[in-house]
């Protein structure tokens, strides 16, 4: 260490600058318990300056040393020119330090050397409290601890001061003006400084209040209750300690001091102002609260009577709902749905007015009473709307065959039912809807007349129906034309008909027969006429009478027309071989079947349509003729047919040359035939020879004339002949060629 003479040589040659920026003091630990070790140290090593502590120097730095404030050496250790450390600190090591560069910087650092916390505690004036009329005041300390800092929690949430939130003696005290139900707490005090905190234990406060909110509950909760129900009213307040309930009716004390209150099989007189009464003896406040009871009897008994007679249609119904016990209205419903009034519907006090009735007011009505506690509907009443009758509906035929009986049926809308009776030239003949005849005649045809009547309206109706008495037809025939039925001719039927007929018609196969060109009717249809008759018009006729009483058709007449013979036809061959028989066939058109007759040469050889000839000679050649006769028209037609009788070929043989057959000389082939022949064809292997530059036929193909022979001309040659009746092959003849 350096002499203090050189020390205050120094202080007498510095002088210091202001503060210069960007130069700050460092603590290890800040701030710092009591006893614990604190470094400080600058961001710049000082050469010439000093460290202070609250204005007197601690250190004092120079080139080449530094020196120690004498007082502080104990526990004051300088390592290095920006560094000092305190050890062992205490509360009185607390204060501001600055570290000085001379003529460079100056630089500040305050540091708090700190006593822990311990044992926290929270007590209070008093913890009993009343609403809205005391302040509690809570206090707090600690053992140990310095540089104290208070918070205050109210359950989980920090505390703010406020005007009821008053704090004093620094924070320690909260005092709470004009305490609330809501200011029980519980409540804490945190405590805390730089080194540590401590919270102190809960403390609760017991604060009275109410009472208030009285509610009354009413079960069940209704507007209007049945007697003979029972109801259950209780009675609630917030208040602590728990208030005491006294209840009263209109005023008037019930001696019920439970906080339920139950009333059973209650009548109309029960009915009032129930008030509940709660007070808090410790608060010495009281609350209370009403309710109203209504009670009111059922209804017990719905019935619909009616002393105005029927329902009768244009005219007034009344009905009327007896009704036991209270009611607050009435319904009427009509066949399940609810009847709203109109020009026609009138409701009374209990009565239901129908002015004037329609049929569709006809149903089941009910009548539905209610009240407050209560609803009844009428068993069904069965309302008949009485009318009619209406015009009645008569049903029967208008015209009848005499001697039938017949059924009028009179019917017509009423209810009741109508009553019937029948009337026929004035005098009443049935009491009944049906009426049947006697056997009926001409003279019981006219007006029959119905008359309804219903004896709840008072009222009646007429109809009538005309009835026409007819003679059937009795039989219906065609009757023909005595001359037969000719084609080209004319021909007239008639229908024959016993009774009266009103209408004829004529039908053909069934069908209905119209005039056209040839068909002519008469002017009553009685005679149909053919002109011209066509053998289409062959057909079964009938004919069909009608009048209003019934038809009749006649048996069918078959009608023949009679054609013919034509288109005469002969079947048979119109060439023959002698010795052989031929048949002839003849056929004509006709109607009836044509009688036949054959001649030959003018002779009568046969009187059927087929004729077969004997055997055949060349002599029986010739046209023979067929004549078909028509016994009924006395028409007849001829045809005639040719025959020509022709011998048959009896032998073909081919007859050589001569010389022999060499190659390269010309052959001759002759074919000799017995009987006429027609053609002549020559075949060589069984195939057709034809005719080429070396094969040539001559006389009518009798020869044929091989040139130039060649071995290739050897085979088998036959010649075939042939005529109308018949042909014949020759044996095989064998040409070898040289």
């Amino acid at each position: 260490m350096e002499s203090p003479s050189v020390f205050f040589l120094i202080l007498t040659t510095l002088t210091f600058t202001d503060h210069v920026h960007n130069q700050r003091i460092h603590a290890s630990v800040n701030p710092l318990p009591v006893g614990s070790n604190v470094t400080l140290s600058s961001d710049t090593n000082i050469t010439v300056g000093s460290w202070m502590f609250n204005g007197s120097n601690l250190v004092l730095i120079y080139p080449g040393g530094y020196m120690l404030n004498k007082n502080r050496t104990e526990r004051i250790i300088f390592k290095s020119p920006s560094s000092l450390t305190i050890t062992s600190a205490r509360l009185a090591d607390s204060g501001l330090y600055k570290a000085e560069e001379m003529n460079v910087f100056s630089v500040e650092l305050e540091l708090s050397v700190q006593e822990p916390i311990s044992n926290a505690t929270l007590s209070a004036k008093t913890i009993d409290l009343v609403e809205f009329n005391d302040t509690a005041v809570l206090m707090c300390s600690v053992s140990t601890g310095t540089s104290l800092s208070y918070k205050w929690l109210a359950g989980t949430s920090a505390i703010s001061s406020g005007p009821r939130m008053q704090l004093s003696n620094g924070g320690a005290t909260i005092s709470i003006v004009g305490v609330t139900r809501y200011d029980q707490g519980p409540y804490r005090c945190n405590v805390s400084n730089g080194v540590g905190y401590d919270v102190s234990p809960r403390l609760t406060l017991n604060i009275s209040y109410g009472p208030s909110n009285t509610t009354v509950k009413v079960m069940p909760d209704l507007y209007m209750h049945r007697s003979g129900s029972d109801i259950t009213l209780s009675c609630s307040a917030d208040s602590s300690p728990t208030a005491t309930v006294q209840w009263m009716l209109n005023e008037v004390y019930l001696n019920r001091s439970s906080s339920q209150l139950d009333l059973q099989n209650i009548k109309e007189s029960n009915s009032g102002i129930y008030k509940c009464v709660s007070y808090n003896p410790v608060t010495k406040r009281s609350s209370s609260n009403t309710t109203e009871i209504r009670v009111m009897d059922p209804v017990t008994a719905v019935v619909i009577s009616n002393n105005g007679g029927p329902a009768i249609v244009d005219k007034m119904f009344t009905l009327r709902c007896e009704v036991t016990g209270p009611f607050v209205s009435i319904q009427w419903w009509k066949n399940g749905s609810l009847i709203a009034p109109d020009n026609r519907t009138v409701f009374g006090n209990k009565t239901l007015t129908l002015n004037p009735v329609q049929r569709s007011d006809g149903g089941l009505y009910k009548c539905y009473a209610f009240n407050l506690v209560s609803n009844m509907t009428s068993s069904p009443f069965a309302v008949e709307v009485n009318f009619g009758p209406e015009m009645p509906r008569v049903m029967g035929p208008n015209v009848v065959k005499s001697g039938n009986n017949v059924t009028l049926s009179c019917w017509a809308t009423s209810v009741p039912p109508s009553q019937y009776r029948w009337f026929f030239n004035g005098s009443l003949v049935s009491n009944k809807s049906e009426f049947m005849t006697p056997p009926l005649t001409k003279e019981m045809s006219g007006d029959y007349i119905c008359m309804a009547l219903n004896n709840i309206t008072d009222k009646n109706s007429t109809a009538s129906i005309k009835l026409t008495v007819i003679d059937p037809i009795q039989n219906v025939r065609i009757e023909k034309q005595s001359n037969p039925a000719v084609e080209g001719n004319s021909h007239t039927l008639t229908c024959n008909i016993t009774g009266p007929a009103d209408h004829i018609h004529w039908m053909k196969d069934g069908k209905p027969l119209y005039s056209d060109n040839r068909t002519v009717f008469s002017m009553d249809n009685r005679t149909v006429s053919f002109w011209q008759l066509e053998r289409s018009d062959s057909a079964g006729y009938q004919c069909l009478a009608i009048n209003a009483v019934g038809n009749m058709t006649s048996e069918p007449y078959r009608l023949f027309v009679t054609y013919g013979p034509e288109n005469q036809v002969i079947k048979g061959p119109n060439k023959a071989r002698t010795g052989d028989n031929v048949t002839f066939t003849c056929k004509a058109v006709s109607d009836p079947p044509s009688e036949y007759k054959w001649f030959f040469n003018g002779s009568l050889i046969s009187n059927m349509s087929e004729y077969m000839t004997p055997s055949l000679t060349k002599e029986m050649s010739g046209k023979y003729i067929c004549m078909a006769f028509n016994s009924i028209s006395w028409k007849n037609s001829t045809a005639n047919i040719t025959l020509t009788v022709i011998d048959p070929i009896y032998s073909v043989e081919i007859a050589p040359q001569m010389n022999s057959a060499r190659e390269h000389d010309s052959y001759n082939l002759t074919c000799h035939v017995v009987g006429p022949a027609d053609s002549i064809y020559w075949m060589k292997n069984g195939e057709l020879l034809l005719a080429d530059h070396r094969t040539v036929f001559s006389l009518y193909n009798k020869t044929v004339i091989l040139q130039a022979l060649s071995r290739f001309d050897n085979g088998q040659f036959q010649c075939l002949a042939i005529n109308a009746v018949g042909n014949r092959t020759s044996a095989a003849y064998t040409l070898l060629v040289s």
